[in-house]
């Protein structure tokens, strides 16, 4: 089951990870949220970081603990 976050205007977000190539050509991977349930969802909230909710938007993000 994917991590779901619910925000405060009751939308349901899933949490996303995809690793990704910079240009430099380093490995890095990216969180994202996603309204819908994709490959590459994840089960719980990685270590060392939190859920915050934008106040403009009420979108999902990230945050280092």
């Amino acid at each position: 089951m994917a991590y779901e976050f619910k925000n405060s205007r009751s939308a349901v977000y899933y949490l996303h990870s995809k690793s990704v190539t910079l240009k430099g050509g380093r490995q890095q991977v990216i969180y994202f949220f996603a309204r819908e349930v994709k490959p590459g969802a994840l089960e719980a909230v990685p270590a060392g970081y939190t859920v915050v909710e934008t106040a403009k938007t009420g979108m999902p993000i990230l945050k280092k603990a």
